[in-house]
Order: C-alpha cells, then sequence, then structure tokens
C-alpha cells in the first residue's frame, strides 16, 4: 500500500476537521465582505447592475492575485495564515462602517477607498484558502484535500449567499454584520493560534494580536448604532427621527427646518414643507379629470400620501396600494408621527395594502381600475428601472380600464430632460397616448409627470378639484401642461426591459449637476 493510499484512507484528523470548518467560515466570512462592498456602492452610487460587477470583478482579480502571491510563502504557514486572518478581520469586518464614514465625511474619496479595501479584502482572501491546503497537504491526499477544500469554501458561500438578504442585513445592519463576521474571522485566528501553538514562534504576540483584535471588533459591533448615527447625521445634516435597514432599501427619516423628510438610499422622497405640492400634482389632474373614480391602484408611495389625496373623492370605493416593502407601510401606519403627515390614510377600510413586487402584481390576474397612480423613486438602477420599461407599461394598460387614467412620477423634465421624454415614448410604445405636465416642488426643483391613457385627455371640469387643496386650482391646472422650450419634447429612445437606456441616460443627465 503507498503511502497516499494510506493517507486518504484513514479517518479525519482533529486538526483536519477543525482546518476545514475555517475553510467554511473563511469562504462565508470573504462573500460577505464581497456583498457587503457591493450593496454599499449600489446604495450609495446607484446603479446596481455596475456597481456589483464592477466591485465583484475587482475582488475576484484581487483573489486571483493573492493565490499568486502564496507561492511566496514558504516557512511558517501557520504564522502567515493566523496573520493573514486578522488582517482580513480588521479590513474586511471594517470596511462597511469605514465606508458609511467615509461616504459621510470625505464622499470624494469614497470610490478610492471602496475600490481600495477591496483590492485588499481580495487579495488576503485569495491567500487564505492556498495556505490552508497547504497546511492540510501533511496529513491529506491531494485529491481528498482538493474536494474537501472545495466542498467546505462552497458551502460556507451558499449558507451567506441566503442568510446575508434575508437575515443577516435585516436584523443586523450592515455595519454589524460586517464586524460579525470580522469577529469570525478573528476567531478562526484564535482556533488557529490554539491549533498550532506548538510551531509558531513568539506565539504571546500572536495572542496579544488576536486579542486586541478581537477586542476591536467587539467594541465596534456594540457601538455601532453610534458609529452609523455619526455618519448619517452628517450626512442628512437635520436630526434623525428613525433609520431601518429591510431587505431592498435603507429608510432614514429626519426632522429639521423642512420638517419631516424621508430617504431612500440617500435619495430624498419628500419633505413635510411641501410635499403636499408633489403628491396633489401627481394625484388631481388624473382623478379630477375622470370624473368618478372608483377603483383605484397605487404602485409604490409606501408612504400613504398619494394615497391620502385619493380618499379627497367621495365616489371612491376601494384603494389597494402595492408597495415592495412592508417596512414602508408598516412605518408609515405605526409610527404616530409618520402616520399623521398622511391621515392616517393607511389605516383606511378602503386601503388594501398588498407588500409585492408590483412587476409580478400585474402579470397576476386581477381587477380593472379606473385611476393607477405610479409612485416609484426614480431609475437610479436596473431594479427600479424594469418598472419604467415597455414590458411593464405592457403590463399597466392591461390593468386599466377602458376610460381609465394611469399617472406616472417622471423625473425632472428640466435636469433629465431626455430621460422624461424617454418615459413618454415607452409608455406610446405600448399604444398608451399620454400627457405630459410638470410642477415646481422646491425640494426637488422642476418635477415631470405624464398622464397615460386609453383616450385623450381632457382637463377637468370646473369644481372637480377637491376643496381644500393648497396647491392646484382650477385655474392653476391648465399651466401644468405648458411646457417652455428648455423643457420641450426632444427625442429618445423606448426603454426595454432588454436594454434599460433609461438607466444610463438618468444617470448621465443627473451626474452633471
Amino acid at each position: 500500500m503507498t503511502g497516499t493510499e494510506s493517507i486518504s484512507r484513514r479517518g479525519p484528523q482533529p486538526v483536519e476537521i477543525a482546518l476545514l470548518a475555517s475553510v467554511f467560515v473563511v469562504a462565508a466570512c470573504g462573500l460577505v465582505y464581497e456583498l457587503s462592498a457591493a450593496a454599499l456602492s449600489s446604495y450609495l452610487l446607484g446603479d446596481s447592475v455596475l456597481q456589483f460587477s464592477t466591485v465583484i470583478g475587482t475582488y475576484l482579480f484581487a483573489m486571483g492575485v493573492g493565490s499568486w502571491l502564496s507561492r511566496y510563502f514558504d516557512r511558517q504557514l501557520p504564522a502567515h495564515f493566523l496573520r493573514i486572518e486578522l488582517l482580513v478581520a480588521l479590513i474586511g469586518g471594517g470596511m462597511p462602517a469605514v465606508l458609511f464614514i467615509a461616504n459621510a465625511y470625505v464622499p470624494g474619496a469614497f470610490r478610492l477607498l471602496l475600490y481600495g479595501m477591496v483590492l485588499a479584502v481580495g487579495a488576503l482572501v485569495g491567500l487564505e484558502i492556498p495556505l490552508v491546503m497547504r497546511i492540510l497537504r501533511r496529513n491529506v491526499a491531494l485529491k481528498e484535500l482538493v474536494s474537501q477544500v472545495l466542498t467546505f469554501d462552497y458551502l460556507g458561500a451558499l449558507a451567506v449567499s441566503i442568510a446575508f438578504p434575508l437575515l443577516l442585513v435585516p436584523q443586523l445592519g450592515m455595519i454589524r454584520t460586517g464586524l460579525l463576521f470580522g469577529l469570525m474571522n478573528a476567531a478562526v485566528a484564535l482556533w488557529a493560534l490554539w491549533l498550532f501553538r506548538h510551531e509558531l514562534r513568539r506565539a504571546g504576540a500572536h495572542a496579544a494580536a488576536c486579542a486586541l483584535v478581537l477586542l476591536a471588533l467587539a467594541a465596534a459591533f456594540v457601538l455601532a448604532d453610534r458609529i452609523t448615527t455619526l455618519a448619517e447625521d452628517k450626512f442628512y445634516q437635520d436630526r434623525i427621527v428613525f433609520s431601518a435597514t429591510s431587505p431592498y432599501q435603507r429608510i432614514v427619516v429626519t426632522h429639521g427646518s423642512a420638517g419631516h423628510r424621508l430617504f431612500l438610499n440617500g435619495n430624498l422622497q419628500f419633505a413635510e414643507r411641501d410635499e403636499y405640492r408633489y403628491h396633489e400634482a401627481l394625484v388631481h389632474p388624473a382623478m379630477a379629470a375622470h370624473g368618478a373614480p372608483k377603483k383605484v391602484a397605487v404602485l409604490g408611495g409606501g408612504d400613504g400620501m398619494a394615497v391620502r389625496e385619493i380618499l379627497k373623492y367621495p365616489s371612491v370605493e376601494s384603494v389597494t396600494l402595492v408597495e415592495l416593502d412592508p417596512n414602508m407601510t408598516r412605518l408609515f401606519t405605526e409610527h404616530e408621527t409618520l402616520a399623521a403627515l398622511n391621515g392616517g390614510s393607511l389605516k383606511s377600510p378602503k386601503v388594501r395594502i398588498v407588500n409585492t413586487d408590483a412587476f409580478q402584481w400585474l402579470q397576476q390576474p386581477g381587477d380593472m381600475f379606473d385611476v393607477i397612480v405610479v409612485d416609484f423613486p426614480d431609475p437610479t438602477n436596473f431594479a427600479i428601472g424594469k418598472l419604467y420599461t415597455s414590458s411593464f407599461y405592457a403590463l399597466l394598460d392591461k390593468r386599466l380600464s377602458a376610460s381609465g387614467y394611469a399617472v406616472i412620477q417622471t423625473t425632472s423634465p428640466l435636469i433629465a430632460r431626455k430621460s422624461f421624454w424617454t418615459v413618454a415614448q415607452t409608455l406610446e410604445s405600448v399604444g398608451l397616448q399620454v400627457a405630459p405636465y410638470h410642477a415646481h416642488v422646491p425640494s426637488f426643483g422642476e418635477w415631470g409627470y405624464i398622464i397615460a391613457s386609453h383616450r385623450p385627455y381632457r382637463l377637468p371640469d370646473a369644481g372637480a378639484l377637491p376643496k381644500g387643496l393648497r396647491f392646484l386650482s382650477a385655474e392653476s391646472l391648465p399651466l401644468l401642461f405648458d411646457f417652455p422650450l428648455d423643457m420641450s419634447r426632444v427625442p429618445a429612445d423606448v426603454n426595454r426591459l432588454s436594454n434599460q437606456v433609461l438607466v444610463t441616460t438618468y444617470e448621465q443627465e443627473w451626474g452633471k449637476r
């Protein structure tokens, strides 16, 4: 019997089991750092496809560099492995916190810091597995070694890929998730210190390094809320009264001179001081023109402000609010101050809340609606951009009654002129007639909307608008449909699901500001 056969047939030893368990943890930690960097860049820089592609590409390249560099580690492999684990723990575990703070205090350096840390973590992670394999090679045959290491590596990646969006980020937040896995990396280093205590030189120095890293990460984990507050207070200026991270977005509500303001992933959604202008302009031109709408749907708009305006019409019998994030509808239903902003509209017996993806909801058979209000965030990434495509509007068309109106919030026709008219062109491509209009909302500037229908839009009769409005009147409403030269129509392409040209156009136009 050969030596190799002897090695491969005996049972696993405690050191092997410990190292293979370490491979599982190392793989899980490495993927968490990769996902954290990609998610943060998507939150803060927009265009999720671009950010995920560039971050993951950079990370994988750095892992290749790390694997190549592993050839230069010949002696004291356990000591090198221990040091690398501690470095990964510090840089990877602290990366979300550092990037949050950098975005608030030195935003110009954010990209440089992001990709610098991704390169560093990727290179260190690329060093880990080759070193573990070389340590295990002392006692495990090559055939068994490769299969076992890769199996545990892939299992760790699978576990994290499921837990990261469904459990870790919603429950712990991005900063604590990073720090938790940093602590796990440091724990692997501590475990390696124990396993190889008889081989390590200067074991006392290694023990002190492990203790310091564990202490630093544990302290940061305990103080994670303060770190988040420190960064967000600087970024948002006003006092933060509520913040939460859901699987879909970061929700922040502030209070200051403009009253309450809502931010999703750092983008302003409304300011209490002038939100009535935005929501009156969004809802009433379509609702009043219909005459007597009974069944209304709101897609997006989980803050309930649009629903508040819709419920001002006595003819309305039901409102179906389709909002992806249950945290939004829960917040604006249960939080006393925020529920007061929408007049308690989400508690109305006429309102039915459906927490699901609007695209999927439209694909299901269902009711026809007299008015559909589409109040999604701007198309800053492809996940949102799909809700501005011809595919989406074709589905919308099927749920709109013959005499109904759909109204879509459509970014600024002044700042993002081509983006605005791209939406108009896309609606027309599915056979809908469009009536574009705009209103001035101080918090946003000149803002645009488009009414889409099967019949030409007609201005409402005098007296059709509900009483008590603060912005719109029968006299001012026609003025909204007049476009000056600098906002007039320009040639634009259809935004299709297969190309999503709108996301690129939007990024280019808003990036010029």
